[in-house]
């Protein structure tokens, strides 16, 4: 998400660089593009106004007319807004001994794979999360969140067809007392559309259950219809926090930079892929970040900390061997996708096409070079002549190239290690210790 708007950004920024003076036109100039930007990016229309006029104010109170670095003064005015417009400081729901929070949601949404997700998230962190599968009208939902709850190792407690809301409330009570769940998540019902009825269910569920967050989960790809639907659930039911999912789809992004202006509510989480690890803290400045092609190192660094890699690494560049080389290769892969990756560094992100991607399979090209080889040849690449080489490319199914180029790529590694323990890092995973 967010590349059209990344690129468009970036590219009215641009235009500055390598300017000495800026004139107030240059600056009416680069607002209009990033306003025109907004409006196609499917952003609330009050909300690219008030965004281009705050951009303007902070510019000029700066005075990047001024300025002999016209297009880094705007840079960092636009990052400050992003951030203000995305809700500023981070903000996360406040946990207590026991917890019983509520996904609403639009059907289709997301709302039930959030809840599967929110309840892996939080048991990793050392909570006990008992998923409710609250909707008396549709059986498949529920079945649903049964089938992720087994998935992600969370018990789910099924309500019955038409069950009333004071049973839901006194079930789940006991079943959190003698399990000692201190996190109850509760699927609430989801139609196709807002109906009458449907908030009626809400608003009597709500009554019962007393929940102390209430989050409202919106798909991210629905445009401004979003920020409609959020409205309608915070006037009828009372949200205290938004969910944004399919911020990794192809859309336009407009919901997810209008969302927390519009509705003042803040934004707790994103969703980020399919699988059930795929939901991350929202922080306004990290995504702020990398629509501006900064990167976001905190995050990369976190992902690096959260899958046990920084204890992996060799430990010098002089001990490295093809086979640590293939070992860390793989474990870039357990951090997603090598494409979203690059793009969480400062720069590269900027200076990628748009569409750009990794072709993942060079990875399994890679793992089956490696493997076709010798342990001793693993050890030590220099005993690889050319009678070995061909071996090892008929083995693995690739061409003497790929094996040369492979070989060529561990040496510019290793390389790479000893300007990183020069500065005291270990590995390739080095750069991320605290």
């Amino acid at each position: 998400m967010f590349q059209q708007l990344a690129a468009r950004l970036q590219e009215a920024i641009d235009r500055l660089r390598g300017r000495g003076r800026i004139t107030e036109e240059d600056l009416k100039g680069t607002l209009r593009e990033i306003r025109r930007a907004f409006i196609e990016a499917d952003v609330n229309l009050e909300v690219a106004r008030a965004f281009v006029e705050e951009v303007r104010e902070r510019a000029l109170g700066r005075k990047v007319l001024e300025s002999l670095t016209p297009a880094e003064v705007v840079l960092a005015t636009v990052y400050e807004a992003l951030k203000e417009a995305l809700g500023g400081e981070p903000k996360h729901p406040q946990l207590k001994d026991r917890n019983v929070w509520f996904l609403v949601g639009l059907q289709g949404s997301g709302k039930t794979t959030t809840a599967a997700k929110l309840a892996l998230y939080y048991k990793g962190k050392g909570r006990r999360p008992l998923l409710v599968a609250a909707d008396t009208q549709r059986p498949a939902a529920r079945e649903q969140l049964r089938v992720l709850g087994e998935k992600v190792g969370v018990p789910v407690l099924e309500v019955q067809d038409g069950e009333s809301p004071e049973s839901i409330r006194r079930r789940v009570e006991e079943r959190a007392r003698l399990e000692v769940r201190d996190l109850v998540l509760v699927d609430t019902a989801g139609r196709l559309q807002i109906d009458e009825r449907l908030m009626e269910e809400l608003v009597r569920l709500k009554a019962a259950l007393r929940p102390d967050e209430v989050l409202l989960v919106l798909d991210a790809m629905t445009g401004q219809e979003a920020l409609s639907v959020a409205q309608a659930f915070d006037e009828r039911v009372g949200v205290t926090g938004l969910v944004l999912t399919k911020l990794d789809g192809d859309a336009r992004g407009g919901a997810a930079l209008s969302a927390r202006r519009v509705t003042g509510k803040p934004i707790y989480f994103a969703g980020v892929s399919e699988r059930p690890e795929g939901l991350e803290p929202f922080y306004p400045d990290r995504l702020a970040g990398r629509i501006l092609g900064m990167g976001d190192v905190a995050t990369l660094a976190e992902k690096v900390r959260q899958a046990g890699l920084e204890a992996e690494a060799p430990k010098s560049a002089k001990e490295l061997t093809l086979e640590d080389f293939l070992k860390q290769m793989q474990n870039l892969k357990r951090l997603g996708s090598f494409s979203e990756l690059l793009k969480l560094l400062p720069g590269v992100g900027r200076a990628l096409p748009q569409g750009f991607q990794v072709d993942e399979r060079a990875f399994k090209r890679l793992e089956a070079i490696v493997l076709s080889m010798t342990p001793e040849e693993r050890k030590d690449p220099r005993i690889l002549n050319a009678s070995r080489r061909r071996r090892i490319a008929k083995g693995s199914g690739t061409t003497v190239q790929e094996v040369n180029r492979l070989v060529k790529a561990f040496e510019e590694t290793k390389a790479l290690m000893k300007s990183l323990e020069r500065r005291k890092g270990r590995g390739l995973m080095g750069m991320f210790r605290r």
